[in-house]
């Protein structure tokens, strides 16, 4: 798992990367939770979905957004997160083209992100939405949202409660040619404190059942 350096609109972006285990490997971003939060690539959450693409053999790429680590620049509200997933999705396809799948997968403020950057790359496969902060943003962008895929949050979220996350889910659910699957952990806080074995569980079941029907 080497350490990268990718350049980015604000410098300097750090990142951690795997190889995929052949020249047509999957790719797969992760996006890490709120930098004023704390957040950064090696939270928990953010570790443990990077693990699990990469033991299926996915080229995965996590990654400090500007201002946190040793990534330059300073927090911008989304905006400027949102160019350096772009310019962290660019990397990873150019150093993989011949990559058989795209995902995009966050957690938190990640999960916002990453919603975002997959309407602009309408090319990507799937997306895993951990905990997403349907509450504290907008997401009536998604309209179409391109692609399928996991929504998965807690049942004692009180930063995000489920509710929250069932009326975007609900909407999305309308539309034809996606399917979104939906999946409330019981008694799992927002920060899955406790519980990542169900994060590792859920997100697991579902990247197999996705890869059933799509090999790699």
């Amino acid at each position: 798992m080497p350490d990268v350096i990718l350049t980015g609109a604000s410098g300097r972006i750090e990142g951690r990367y795997s190889p995929g285990k052949t020249e047509t490997a999957p790719i797969a971003l992760i996006l890490h939770p709120h930098p004023k939060a704390g957040g950064h690539m090696n939270h928990p959450v953010s570790v443990q979905l990077y693990h699990l693409f990469m033991k299926r053999g996915f080229a995965t790429l996590r990654f400090n957004f500007r201002g946190v680590g040793r990534s330059q620049g300073e927090f911008d509200a989304g905006i400027g997160e949102l160019a350096d997933a772009a310019t962290a999705l660019d990397w990873l396809q150019t150093s993989n083209p011949a990559a058989s799948q795209t995902w995009v997968a966050g957690f938190d403020f990640g999960a916002y992100i990453g919603m975002q950057l997959l309407m602009r790359r309408p090319e990507t496969d799937g997306f895993i939405s951990v905990s997403p902060p349907t509450n504290m943003y907008d997401f009536s962008f998604l309209a179409p949202c391109p692609a399928s895929g996991l929504f998965l949050t807690g049942s004692a979220d009180t930063i995000t409660p489920p509710v929250e996350v069932e009326r975007v889910v609900t909407k999305l659910r309308t539309q034809k040619g996606i399917t979104i699957d939906y999946e409330v952990i019981d008694k799992a806080t927002h920060f899955w404190a406790e519980h990542l074995p169900s994060v590792e569980k859920s997100v697991s079941d579902y990247l197999d059942k996705r890869l059933a029907e799509n090999p790699i």
